[in-house]
């Protein structure tokens, strides 16, 4: 049974409190890791490219090196969920862009492909325990009716990192010799500055209460939000038997669970496979100057995402998810069935593609930390970005060995089975959670 205990009244619960310029600060520190994400994302597939010859890259090397980062993130998101469900989101939050920087330093002074795979796989598992963090935490201070747009602020950052390293890979590209060691150096800067926006950000005053540290929450939220804001009930819930994933996988939780992981996967396997190689397959599509095109598909990832955070909070979650799944097909399904196809049209149809693609990964980090309670928020979104990065890191793996292998019409018409897959599980399971208060998720 589940009991509620209130605290002193107050006149603006927590969750419902008018927005504050704290919460724009938390928002910004948590966009941070999202766009160190996209960026160290982005810049792989340039970087990769012009390090084929220096560090003598065969096509497993590249699929390694593709994936690494992606194989890494499903080790991070998985170790960090537990960790910061019992011991909170505060000290993972507070230093993992310093560790991200020092690790992207590390990448410039590489002799060798096995060298640059272990950074890579270093710097994912620092993104994967960033991700889970991050989301958790701002989720956590969001005001009720704008946690979507809110949190849709980190997608539109993730695409402003990816872009944007697209652009710097492009500006740096012909620099000299060694202009992909400086591609992957750079990555350390926004990451530091990262580190010092950080500082100053607080526990969650959700995790605080859920953990039987309600002054401390009360004097956070006073500080930060003010005295009229009252801090966050205390819910009481009968504790699940075994460990954290044993509870996601609860009669109560497994459905929330199997959806969160699938939906997440069935997104992000046609984006790393279509963003990671952008250039190789648009040369495959016959499409010459591969870079200009590539520089359109990422302006339209930047498009959509921006398109994604004024809608997110106009229309149901659920609707959002099923209607992008099958729009995405539909784009895909036109690029793997006409051969032949008027390059310009392929371009069109692409672009099509990356806006509707980056306008739904708004619901990355808006849908998951609403699908799960306090004490199993942070390991649910962990095990959620853990299924998709590992459905993702195969996929980028074999992306290049299924073209080379079968042809790009065949890859492309895989990606359309996997939209249809996560179209029909959605339509089948997803339920709504866009009027949730995160207290009675629980209930």
């Amino acid at each position: 049974m589940t009991s509620i205990v209130s605290g002193a009244p107050q006149s603006i619960a927590f969750e419902e409190a008018p927005l504050r310029p704290f919460h724009i600060r938390t928002v910004l520190s948590g966009t941070g890791g999202q766009f160190s994400d996209g960026y160290v994302l982005g810049i792989i597939g340039i970087a990769i490219s012009l390090a084929a010859g220096p560090l003598q890259l065969t096509t497993l090397w590249l699929g390694l090196l593709g994936a690494a980062s992606l194989a890494g993130l499903f080790l991070g998101s998985l170790i960090a969920g537990p960790i910061a469900d019992r011991f909170g989101r505060r000290p993972i939050f507070a230093f993992d862009m310093l560790v991200f920087t020092g690790i992207s330093v590390l990448q410039f002074f590489v002799a060798e492909a096995w060298q640059l795979l272990v950074l890579r796989i270093l710097l994912g598992v620092t993104l994967g325990a960033d991700y889970v963090v991050s989301k958790s935490l701002v989720t956590e201070f969001a005001p009720r009716r704008l946690r979507g747009r809110l949190l849709s602020i980190l997608a539109v950052a993730w695409a402003a990192g990816y872009v944007c390293a697209y652009g710097v890979g492009y500006m740096l590209h012909d620099l000299d010799a060694d202009a992909w060691r400086w591609i992957l150096f750079s990555s350390a800067v926004p990451s530091v500055l990262i580190f010092f926006m950080r500082m100053g950000i607080p526990e969650s005053p959700l995790w605080l209460v859920n953990n039987g540290r309600r002054v401390e929450a009360q004097q956070i939220i006073a500080k930060k939000l003010g005295s009229d804001i009252a801090a966050p009930q205390f819910i009481k819930v009968e504790k699940g038997k075994g460990s954290t994933y044993r509870q996601l996988f609860s009669g109560r939780w497994r459905r929330h669970t199997i959806v969160g992981g699938l939906f997440y996967t069935c997104q992000v396997i046609p984006f790393f496979a279509m963003s990671t190689f952008t250039p190789r397959i648009l040369e495959a599509l016959n499409v010459k100057g591969s870079y200009t095109a590539g520089a359109i598909y990422n302006l339209f990832l930047m498009l959509g995402a921006l398109m994604g955070l004024f809608i997110i909070d106009k229309v149901s979650r659920r609707s959002f998810l099923i209607v992008s799944f099958y729009l995405m097909a539909c784009t895909l399904g036109a690029l793997a069935l006409w051969r032949d196809m008027p390059v310009t049209m392929v371009i069109v149809i692409f672009a099509a593609f990356a806006f509707i693609l980056a306008a739904a990964v708004n619901l990355e980090f808006v849908y998951p930390p609403e699908l799960f309670p306090t004490e199993l928020r942070a390991s649910g979104v962990g095990l959620a970005v853990a299924a998709s990065r590992f459905g993702s890191a195969v996929t980028t793996f074999l992306l290049p060995v299924m073209v080379e292998r079968f042809g790009i019409h065949m890859a492309l018409g895989a990606c359309v089975c996997v939209t249809l897959i996560g179209a029909f599980v959605c339509q089948c399971w997803a339920p709504e959670t866009s009027h949730l208060n995160l207290s009675s998720v629980s209930k």
